[in-house]
């Protein structure tokens, strides 16, 4: 919200300058962002009048004036502007002036001809960006006055950044109201004068979703002067407030929501057929608003129509088949009350802002539609004249917001802010200075919450605005004291943080994302799960809940790939939404995507791109946090978006847990990735259950160790050959070690050699040679047996 402090202090005038004011306001939760000072430097600007504008002799483009400022003799100025003529109320500069920019004004000699000073454009005086020739004054203006006085020069543009919950600041009266409560000043609310009918020309009004405008008001007024010009103070006002001048009944509808708080607008009454209805969208209704931009109402949609046409997507923007024009006489007013969540669902979906839904969405005032009539009534007589109809008033008393009323008990106060504020402190609080209706009981008061305030709800509400209005810094502060006890931390339990430890020592970085992703990312990566669409996502992009971290890690990397950070190693520990029947699971999952090279450039070996093998040793190295890694497996992987020869799902128990591989070389041209990511997942819970480390002395007695090679398919995992040889080498089995893989020259196509370290050793006594050749054999026979393995001579 931006306004002009010397409107502001029209309504209320505190004895304060602007830095404690901007202080204050801050304080009290309307944070005062910035504080740009305006019109500083103009002391030597006046309002002038040109009596004479003729050609320069020695320039075409150039014009001589004489213009009255008040002085004893008017000044000769040469200008360039193009409108630039006699009789013309203007800013004029005189000579020793300092523009803004530090631009001085002096005596000068322009092609042979004297110039005593400079006729000022709106840019010039910093009145705007940029503007086409000079500052054209109303003819009314009084010449010789200081410009300064005359546009209530200088003053300061206040920027407040207003939460969400408080619409009601979103206005000069909201801001106003503020802070008389703040400094308990009084107000000085602008006299609203109430406008008789001079015609009894009327449309009816048909309410046709009452649940979702439950009021609308409008008026007739005809007559309007087609040429009338927005006076310079209204303007003024406007883009101080940092909206331009369109159209003198535009400007008014805007000068009053910015000034009330009530959103406006304004139909040519010539191009409405029949009454006003309010009623909800046809199907792929289309509208073309006043920006030109056209839209299918492919959802129920609130509109103002008329019998033939929609004419307004109703508390967001009018249409342009509606819209006022410079030829416009006659014009149908409206002012509404429509229900926040109505609007905030429209500008949504469809992803149009405006000034009026911005008001809308977060509650307007319903009790001000009649007032805003008046007033914009009353300002569009003074300023274009015509003739008034009645008021036409149409409210459905069944979904009209009704006041809270709020029971405030007195021992709560002091629990929530640790302090008992005294009986008449809260009462002259309450009523006085925030206008509500306060009425004592034996608990302490029965409130009645104005209209205007739709953050009031509950009663830590009411407490929170006794400690804001009584003021925190008021509030004395207590040394805290509490007893701590330590939580438990059983060794039986892996904790989230060890394994953040572990995963960032291994070179991983921890990615925080959002839970809700985009909708078509969700399905290329988890197209076994119905993803939870949200009813009011903040994007299109984000409007799914996540079944799984990768879609949040994937675009995190593509983020990363973007800003040439070709290496990169990242986890996330989060949760996770699937439904399951009418269930809703949220379990929490580990999950991580690594790409680019292994190690940063260097000379001492060659460059090697992340592979499956590299991801697989670091879900090892968390896994063998557990204690028990022999309870994972690895087997083929089944998951889609995963490369359907370079992925495996990881088991426990027989149970599929997570799973790790490369992603489908499909989605990765998806999705435009260079580099081959791999990524891991896994079921958090599944890692939490740690055995506990056991002290087992080590075996006095020798170890003897067997080397074997074994011919076996190509195809066969390696899990399967450990299994059969832990379970039939008997339990002097010490260690098994994989240290040679070979395929070629000597082995028949489709198979491969495996080479195995077979160690045994007894923790009670010497193993014999026959007690290994035993194993051994046990060991060649069952692998013959079950995978039909070949020893190697």
């Amino acid at each position: 919200m931006k306004f002009g402090e010397k409107w502001l202090r029209q309504w209320v005038n505190p004895k304060v300058e602007i830095r404690e004011l901007s202080e204050a306001l801050t304080m009290s939760g309307l944070e005062v962002e910035a504080v740009e000072p305006i019109g500083d430097g103009l002391d030597s600007v006046f309002v002038g009048e040109v009596l004479t504008a003729e050609p320069h002799p020695n320039a075409d483009r150039l014009r001589i004036c004489t213009v009255d400022v008040g002085a004893d003799e008017p000044l000769a100025i040469v200008c360039g502007a193009a409108n630039v003529r006699a009789g013309l109320r203007v800013a004029v500069a005189t000579v020793g002036a300092v523009l803004p920019g530090n631009f001085k004004i002096k005596q000068a000699n322009i092609r042979g001809l004297a110039s005593s000073g400079m006729i000022c454009s709106s840019s010039e005086l910093a009145l705007a960006d940029t503007s086409e020739g000079i500052l054209e004054l109303p003819h009314d203006a009084p010449v010789g006055l200081p410009f300064a006085n005359y546009l209530t020069l200088p003053d300061n543009i206040v920027d407040v950044s207003l939460t969400p919950n408080r619409g009601d600041c979103l206005s000069i009266q909201g801001m106003a109201r503020e802070v008389s409560a703040i400094f308990d000043t009084p107000l000085a609310p602008v006299e609203i004068q109430e406008s008789s009918s001079e015609i009894d020309d009327v449309l009816p009004i048909v309410l046709q979703a009452p649940s979702r405008c439950p009021r609308y008001t409008g008026r007739v007024i005809r007559g309007i002067n087609a040429n009338a010009i927005t006076p310079l103070w209204m303007t003024e006002c406007l883009r101080r407030s940092g909206i331009r001048s369109i159209h003198p009944i535009v400007d008014i509808a805007n000068y009053v929501m910015l000034e009330l708080g009530q959103p406006m607008h304004a139909f040519d009454l010539k191009t409405l057929s029949g009454g006003i209805f309010v009623r909800e969208s046809k199907i792929d209704e289309q509208v073309t608003l006043l920006d030109e931009q056209k839209i299918t109402l492919d959802v129920p949609t609130l509109v103002i129509a008329d019998e033939r046409q929609g004419l307004a997507m109703a508390g967001i923007m009018g249409c342009a088949s509606s819209a006022v024009s410079d030829q416009t006489t006659d014009i149908f007013l409206e002012s509404a009350f429509f229900m926040p969540e109505t609007i905030s669902q429209s500008i949504r979906h469809y992803t149009i802002q405006s000034d009026s839904s911005h008001r809308f969405e977060r509650g307007v005032d319903p009790d001000l539609t009649v007032v805003a009539m008046h007033r914009a009534t009353q300002l569009i007589l003074a300023i274009a004249g015509g003739k008034v109809g009645p008021v036409i008033d149409v409210r459905d008393e069944q979904y009209f917001p009704t006041r809270q009323v709020i029971q405030l008990r007195k021992n709560r106060i002091k629990r929530i802010l640790g302090i008992a504020l005294d009986e008449h402190v809260v009462e002259h609080i309450l009523s006085h200075r925030l206008n509500m209706h306060v009425q004592k009981n034996e608990e302490g008061w029965q409130v009645t919450v104005p209209s205007y305030r739709f953050d009031l709800k509950l009663e830590v509400d009411l407490i929170e605005e006794l400690a804001r209005i009584h003021g925190y810094h008021q509030i004395p502060k207590h040394q805290m004291m509490a007893s701590l006890t330590m939580a438990p931390s059983p060794e039986g339990q892996l904790t989230e943080k060890r394994l953040r430890d572990l995963l960032v020592d291994r070179g991983y970085y921890e990615s925080i994302n959002y839970s809700f992703v985009q909708p078509e990312l969700s399905k290329l990566l988890s197209p076994e799960c119905v993803a939870i669409p949200l009813s009011n996502p903040i994007s299109a992009d984000l409007s799914v809940m996540r079944t799984s971290l990768w879609p949040g890690l994937i675009q995190a990397a593509r983020f990363n790939l973007h800003r040439q950070q070709t290496r990169l190693k990242l986890f996330e520990i989060g949760v996770c939404f699937l439904k399951e029947g009418n269930v809703l699971a949220q379990p929490t999952l580990l999950a991580g995507i690594a790409l680019g090279s292994v190690s940063d450039e260097q000379w001492a070996s060659p460059k090697r791109f992340v592979d499956f093998f590299d991801v697989k040793a670091d879900v090892e190295a968390f896994l063998a946090l557990t204690g028990n890694l022999e309870a994972f497996t690895f087997s083929a992987g089944t998951h889609p978006a995963l490369h359907p020869g370079r992925s495996s799902d990881i088991q426990k128990k027989g149970r599929i847990i997570g799973h790790i591989g490369a992603l489908h070389p499909q989605l990765q041209q998806q999705l435009d990735l260079q580099t081959t990511p791999y990524l891991f997942e896994i079921i958090f819970s599944e890692l939490r259950d740690a055995m506990l480390p056991k002290y087992e002395a080590p075996s006095k007695y020798p170890s003897i160790r067997r080397d074997l090679a074994f011919i076996v398919e190509k195809k066969l995992p390696y899990q399967k050959i450990r299994d059969i040889i832990r379970a039939s080498a008997g339990n002097t089995l010490k260690n098994l070690q994989l240290f040679d893989v070979y395929e070629g020259e000597g082995i028949h196509e489709g198979q491969k050699s495996v080479a195995l370290g077979v160690t045994f050793q007894s923790n009670s006594r010497t193993l014999t040679d026959k007690e290994i050749d035993q194993a051994i054999s046990n060991i060649i026979t069952t692998l013959n047996q079950e995978v039909k393995a070949i020893l190697r001579e």
